[in-house]
């Protein structure tokens, strides 16, 4: 499960962002929009949000939270590579950011009742800090601190007294440019796992260079069972289709790899359908069944069927979702269908999570989210860097709330200041 965020920075992000997924004190949709995960005994009660909306004008930064996650994947997961250079952006708008501030990542989570905070700072060149912490009984229980001293070009590690293993030979092992983290993990670590494997198989990425079929693919091609339940939710989101068929395709990769193509960005859309066919079948008046090749289909159904093996996949597994334009050449009511989907025990069972970031109103309602589960991303008039802030520090009034309509008019901010058209025919 995933706590809290915090991002410095990168891209438009200048200074250090934070977002909570910590559930607040507010009764309505207490049962369906959060959910305690399980703890031992004794331990503090912690309730999280299954889902967050991010809200904000186009060029807010909403993107650029969602690739911060990935690129922290990435630099997990990918860090024992030997690389050019590390997958930094940092802020371009000022001098100092650009030239010699590090990037900061970091994530609070939780992973079989234990909370770690983990997180790294780092140029395109190096690594300059990382830390681990675990908390197993509430308390802080320091695994590692790493900094980087420039002056003699070294790098300090602090171990703590609860970590075990080969510490000696993992720091000796960690290159400039690798996380001490995954260094650790490749020389077998087992006490590091459990954070590794959150990143590597709790943590999905999704819709930051468009939508893959790849994964839904897989799952039509490979296993019956998965197909008829991407059948499934196609048909209960409206769509008329009696059925699916994969042509093609002999990989020589490992199924493993193969499973993991979308997540791990080996796949973009244009090699989604590389080397295959994929038809979508209609029931013509007849009964008779009339075949379409799935790029004939519309954007929506198309997108739709993109989303199915993602989305049922997160919800049986218990992962942690984040998508980028979640509205993108959707109809309303179905992106409403899909938030829904992660707002019940019922469909959501394991304590997935969902964070996405849309310009769809019709979600902004306590209908369908809580105040806390609402934030707003906007961009600083002075030097364009993206600020964050939740719906929850404007007090709500008294009576009824329209949310969406009280954000179209501007009261809680994150809207695009769009002048007056005429301006544009001016000499």
């Amino acid at each position: 499960m995933l706590i809290e965020l915090a991002v410095a920075n990168y891209r438009s992000i200048k200074d250090e962002q934070r977002l909570s997924l910590v559930a607040g004190r507010e009764k309505i949709h207490r049962d369906a929009n959060t959910f305690e995960p399980a703890q031992p005994k004794g331990r503090k009660r912690l309730r999280l949000l299954r889902s967050a909306g991010l809200y904000g004008p186009n060029a807010s930064g909403k993107t650029n939270l969602v690739s911060a996650l990935a690129t922290m994947r990435r630099m997990v997961l990918e860090s024992q590579q030997r690389i050019v250079s590390l997958p930094m952006e940092p802020f371009l708008f000022d001098p100092e950011t650009r030239s010699s501030q590090p990037t900061l990542l970091e994530v609070i989570v939780m992973v079989d009742g234990v909370r770690y905070q983990y997180g790294f700072s780092a140029t395109a060149k190096r690594i300059h800090d990382e830390w681990l912490f675990a908390f197993p009984r509430g308390r802080a229980q320091r695994w590692f601190e790493r900094e980087f001293f420039p002056i003699d070009a070294r790098d300090e590690f602090t171990f703590g007294d609860k970590l075990a293993g080969d510490k000696e030979v993992w720091r000796r092992a960690t290159r400039p440019d690798a996380l001490f983290l995954s260094t650790a993990v490749q020389l077998n670590s087992q006490q590091f796992l459990p954070i590794f494997n959150w990143f590597k198989n709790t943590l999905r990425v999704i819709g930051i260079d468009g939508f893959s079929p790849y994964h839904s693919l897989e799952w039509c091609q490979n296993d019956d069972k998965r197909k008829q339940r991407i059948l499934k939710f196609l048909r209960v989101a409206d769509f008329a289709i009696s059925d699916l068929r994969v042509e093609g395709f002999d990989s020589d990769l490992p199924t493993e790899q193969l499973h993991n193509a979308l997540f791990d960005f080996l796949f973009d859309d244009d090699k989604g359908l590389e080397g295959r066919k994929l038809f979508i079948a209609h029931k013509a008046n007849n009964g008779q069944q009339i075949e379409l090749d799935f790029q004939s289909e519309s954007n929506g159904t198309q997108k739709m069927f993109n989303l199915a093996a993602p989305w049922l996949d997160a919800l049986d597994q218990g992962r942690v979702l984040i998508t980028d334009e979640l509205h993108d050449n959707l109809h309303p009511l179905l992106a409403q269908f899909l938030v829904r989907l992660f707002h019940s025990p019922d469909t959501n069972p394991k304590g997935a999570q969902l964070l996405f970031t849309t310009h769809e109103t019709s979600i902004l309602s306590d209908e369908y989210l809580r105040r806390d589960q609402i934030w707003f991303f906007e961009r600083d008039n002075k030097d364009q860097s993206t600020y964050l802030y939740p719906l929850t520090r404007f007090k709500p009034p008294k009576g009824f709330e329209n949310l969406d309509r009280s954000y179209l008019v501007g009261r809680y901010g994150a809207l695009p200041f769009v002048r007056d058209p005429s301006r544009i025919f001016e000499d």
